[in-house]
């Protein structure tokens, strides 16, 4: 059994609205066990008997069903919970800077992460800094810039909807710190 944790891109902001209780329900209707939503901006950690190779089904049937059940166009970046903790341990800005936001983009798409990387290497690192790592870029924007920086901007596109999604370092603490 491994724990995943599948990150929904997109919801309960823009009129998606999913309560924490119903996305746990349809997790454990697919089979799932220690099932744990995480705050109300859809983080579901579950264990499933799926390795690293499974992962593409695993993602489709998840995608499938969250289509199904709620209606929306719905697209998630799967990760296994040790990724998760790697990516956490790894930032590599100061994430208890207050005027910064720190973040981690998760890529369900090595192409897209390498697009970011690219976009990156020409911004201002004083600005807008950015690095990348494994299966994730790192971002630590300005606080209340978020939207309006450069590689705000770009991952605002919808090139990158069905493939990346932001998180705040602490929200992801509090995956990690989850239990079942």
């Amino acid at each position: 059994m491994t724990t995943w944790v599948a990150l929904l891109r997109g919801v309960n902001v823009n009129g998606i609205t999913i309560r924490s209780a119903d996305l746990s329900a349809l997790f454990r209707e697919l089979g799932f066990t220690d099932v744990t939503t995480v705050l109300a901006s859809g983080n579901v950690r579950f264990r499933a008997d799926a390795r690293a190779a499974d992962r593409p089904a695993l993602k489709a049937t998840i995608e499938r069903a969250l289509r199904e059940r709620f209606d929306y166009d719905a697209w998630i970046v799967l990760v296994s919970l040790d990724e998760l903790h790697a990516a956490l341990g790894a930032y590599p800005f100061d994430a208890e800077d207050d005027g910064r936001q720190p973040y981690v983009v998760f890529c369900s798409d090595a192409t897209v992460r390498d697009a970011l990387s690219d976009v990156a290497a020409r911004l201002d690192p004083a600005e807008d800094p950015v690095q990348v790592g494994h299966g994730v870029v790192f971002w630590s924007p300005e606080k209340g810039r978020t939207l309006d920086t450069p590689f705000g901007k770009v991952l605002g596109k919808a090139a990158y909807k069905k493939s990346t999604t932001t998180r705040n370092l602490r929200t992801l603490a509090k995956i990690v710190d989850a239990a079942p």
